[in-house]
């Protein structure tokens, strides 16, 4: 009895994998969530993707800009654009802050609260002609400590694989000085 237990449970384990991997290959843009098949049958970690395919639309997002900081006021000016090859029709920035922010002020349109220390907002599409989506955030901490640090990264980017994530991805300390600290 417990040995077609055992046969069973691989069974069904097995008809999960082989169904889980066949619904997510195939179409192009379908992310596959347990990996791939390769061509010779051996099943490759998501993310090892071989040299011809793709999970989504290529593009390069960055992020740059500069944050000052004095007396509890913190401004950001958030430059977002899109290196391609591939335009997006939006992205999410989020802002993550080591201080908490105070709360009771309004964010500018396509920015939302993702906490008590955090700011996402969107930036709209980012075709790969150039054009940089600006975002400008006037924002009160909570208290006013002498220094904080501030990280930018794209958080959401519409599925498309990104090869250069490192200039999507920054952290900064800013000093209570009032100079810009550019990333």
């Amino acid at each position: 009895m417990m040995a077609m237990r055992g046969s069973l449970l691989v069974v069904a384990v097995a008809t999960a994998v082989v169904a889980t991997v066949g619904a997510g290959g195939g179409a192009a843009g379908h992310v596959r969530p347990t990996g791939s098949v390769g061509s010779a049958g051996h099943v490759r970690p998501a993310g090892d993707l071989g040299p011809a395919e793709h999970v989504g639309p290529e593009a390069d997002v960055a992020h740059h800009g500069h944050l000052s900081y004095w007396d509890g006021r913190l401004d950001v000016v958030l430059l977002s654009e899109n290196r391609g090859p591939s335009a997006l029709d939006d992205t999410t920035v989020r802002l993550a802050f080591s201080v908490p922010l105070a709360a009771g002020h309004d964010l500018p349109d396509g920015c939302v609260w993702g906490g008590e220390r955090e700011v996402l907002c969107s930036t709209g599409p980012l075709r790969v002609d150039g054009t940089r989506h600006e975002t400008a955030l006037a924002l009160r901490t909570a208290g006013a400590p002498q220094e904080l640090t501030a990280r930018v990264a794209t958080a959401w980017n519409g599925g498309a694989t990104d090869r250069n994530p490192a200039d999507n991805d920054h952290r900064v300390l800013v000093l209570a000085t009032g100079d810009p600290y550019v990333f």
